[in-house]
């Protein structure tokens, strides 16, 4: 057993808490409008194909564009142009592919939106933050050499995971709000994806289309401070939502008044 300070236990439950929410998400839908195994499959090749194409865009273009990332605003713009084109234009035209093809309806665009997220939430970040989270925990417990190299490096490059509860509490809360303006981002954009290719309404997919850039915001956390961005953040994925929702909702005309 090592002597070194472990890792803090509430680092451990933020990537459980993130993915029991988002599969509760999920599960709840479900259970009021059954989502479909194809509907899951295709909002995980829209997400893992948007995340993969921005990696070579970003192995590609990065280098190039590094020294003008001194700017915040030109890094913010880069970071949310890449989520509009590839994840959002990605989702639509997934959406579109599966709608023309019949494995996809209007009322399946929540679930769309509600996949996005959980692969995302739950998948890419949840569950690989857990185990990344659990080896580091379980090697300074068991001691030895490789204890002491990783905490040093640890130390210096992620020192949060050593905080006392008191001062990690606070950021895994705001962490775990962050994943929630996640859910409600991809939630909002994957719906009208949806819809848009259901309904022929290339209105729906021009709402959409701007939700990525709340990405461009990332470079601005330092100067924002933590809990005003993730309160932002929060806002912007709640506005996301109902934008989405009044967008889509029938309208029905007023009864003309007889004269």
């Amino acid at each position: 057993m090592s002597s070194l300070q472990n890792v803090d236990p509430l680092f451990i439950l933020e990537p459980i808490v993130v993915i029991g929410f988002s599969l509760a998400a999920v599960v709840y839908w479900h259970r009021k409008h059954p989502i479909s195994l194809a509907v899951l499959v295709f909002s995980l090749l829209a997400y893992g194909g948007a995340i993969v194409v921005k990696l070579l865009f970003q192995y590609v273009t990065g280098p190039f564009l590094l020294p003008l990332f001194s700017s915040a605003f030109i890094l913010g713009f880069y970071l949310g142009i890449q989520t509009v084109v590839f994840e959002v234009g990605g989702a639509f035209l997934v959406a579109r592919f599966a709608v023309a093809r019949g494995k996809m309806r209007g009322d399946d665009a929540v679930g769309y939106g509600l996949g996005l997220a959980l692969w995302e939430n739950a998948g890419l970040l949840g569950i690989l933050s857990l185990i990344n989270v659990l080896y580091y925990a379980a090697a300074i417990y068991s001691g030895g050499p490789m204890a002491d190299y990783l905490y040093n490096i640890l130390s210096k490059t992620q020192p949060q995971l050593f905080y006392s509860p008191i001062e990690a509490f606070p950021l895994v809360g705001w962490g775990i709000l962050e994943r929630v303006s996640s859910l409600l981002v991809h939630l909002s954009w994957g719906y009208l994806c949806v819809r848009s290719a259901y309904d022929h309404r290339r209105n729906y997919l021009l709402l959409a289309l701007p939700m990525g850039m709340i990405d461009m915001l990332v470079p601005f956390v330092q100067l924002l401070t933590v809990p005003i961005f993730e309160c932002v953040i929060f806002v912007l994925g709640v506005l996301c939502l109902i934008v989405s929702l009044e967008a889509t909702k029938p309208r029905t005309e007023k009864p003309k008044k007889n004269n």
